[in-house]
């Protein structure tokens, strides 16, 4: 019997020194977030740091696969069972070189692209019906380079979007602990678009037209 009122919150990243504050590990930065938010500790267990924090009535677990990214599925698997939650009670945060730096988009199922992590928990679960957070991180890189560049750090003026939009990602991870999927990306979503649409509209406004002579 699984207890409704868990969830499971999955920060993809690898677990190396090395890989710390790259675009690839955005799960576990908003993961560790998370942790702090809720005063959770996290403590190495199998196949990932874990820590485990109450909110509102909810039970949160908090993981960060230490599996490595292409072999995420193993980690969400075991926690699933567990755990005893279903599916739908779990939310995966990884990046996405699809949406622009720092947006989000929450979904509450599809393929995995070219994300190896995602393919992998698809692989292992045997579907794609799982939640996840997508977390924007551009795709500003030449051509045949986009390993280096997910492995790569954010620039120096990307930080303070991306910690603003890590921010965010706690907020929607405990909405979702508390008000569900459907409401979470009901309101959520709507919020991240109309933030895009400002921001591209803040753009358009600072563009210089030449001078005429």
């Amino acid at each position: 019997m699984n207890d409704q009122k868990k969830v499971l919150i999955f920060g993809l990243g690898n677990p190396e020194d090395k890989y710390a504050g790259t675009r690839h590990n955005i799960g576990f930065e908003v993961a560790y977030a998370l942790g702090k938010r809720l005063e959770a500790t996290f403590k190495q267990e199998r196949y990932g740091m874990v820590a485990r924090g109450k909110w509102k009535g909810r039970t949160i677990v908090i993981i960060m696969p230490t599996t490595y990214m292409n072999l995420s599925g193993n980690a969400v698997r075991y926690w699933i069972e567990q755990e005893k939650v279903t599916t739908q009670q779990i939310m995966v945060i990884a990046d996405d070189i699809d949406l622009p730096v720092a947006q989000l988009r929450i979904r509450p199922k599809g393929g995995g692209g070219s994300h190896n992590g995602l393919n992998h928990i698809i692989e292992v679960l045997g579907n794609g019906n799982y939640p996840r957070l997508r977390f924007g991180i551009g795709k500003n890189y030449p051509m045949g380079y986009q390993v280096e560049y997910v492995l790569g750090k954010f620039e120096p003026e990307e930080r303070p979007e991306i910690d603003k939009a890590v921010d965010r990602s706690v907020d929607i991870c405990l909405s979702f602990a508390t008000a569900g999927l459907q409401r979470t990306m009901n309101q959520y979503n709507q919020k991240e678009n109309k933030e895009k649409e400002n921001k591209d509209n803040n753009n358009d406004n600072h563009v210089k037209t030449p001078a005429t002579e």
